[in-house]
């Protein structure tokens, strides 16, 4: 009853979601109040409202928005889905080696912009994903940036790609990246890439 008292008032409801009227009159939910990011202009976010709908697409298999109160736009990491933008490319005619080399194709690039511009076109304006990165290697339950059932661990991921994220709000153009991976076997290895950090509308 206390909390259904402090609940109501101005004669409403106050439920602590949050959510926008899309362009069509809808009203989308985004995410708990409290679970919400900010921008540095006040603009309100859910993150995971919007790595949840990049990964409708086929070609995304896992993304982490990274912005906040230091910046003025909000930005997304993006792991392939490789089965899938693999078939894509032999499809394609499009030649690769390893998963970091088929993430920077040019033409894979163009495949995930298009996503993303897919989403962004759904979205308020304030809250766009404005740059994006296709990573050169999967987020990892090895390396303690996912949990087993696979659900992000900011903390740890945002630390591993800190410099990136960096990297993105000085406005370069992308980051050499050279990443340890633990394999299934219990060995390590190396893989790196120039991670290219592209503009999205």
């Amino acid at each position: 009853p206390e909390a259904s008292v402090k609940s109501m008032y101005g004669g409403w409801f106050h439920s602590g979601d949050a959510g926008y009227i899309n362009t069509a009159g809808h009203l989308v939910f985004m995410d708990r109040l409290v679970d919400l990011g900010e921008l540095a202009n006040g603009a309100k976010y859910s993150p995971i409202y919007l790595e949840s709908s990049l990964r409708f697409s086929p070609f995304v298999k896992d993304a982490m928005v990274v912005g906040g109160k230091e910046t003025d736009f909000l930005a997304v990491l993006v792991n392939i889905s490789f089965d899938n933008v693999a078939k894509w490319a032999e499809n394609n005619r499009i030649v690769y080696t390893t998963y970091a080399d088929l993430s920077q194709k040019q033409a894979v690039i163009e495949l995930i912009k298009a996503e993303v511009e897919r989403l962004n076109k759904a979205l308020p304006e304030a809250i766009r994903l404005r740059k994006f990165c296709v990573l050169h290697k999967e987020f990892d339950p090895d390396e303690a940036e996912m949990t087993r059932t696979h659900k992000l661990k900011r903390g740890v991921t945002a630390g591993v790609y800190g410099d990136l994220t960096n990297a993105i709000f000085e406005n370069k153009d992308g980051l050499y990246l050279k990443t340890e991976v633990k394999y299934r076997d219990g060995s390590r290895g190396m893989t790196e890439a120039f991670v290219k950090i592209n503009q999205a509308d």
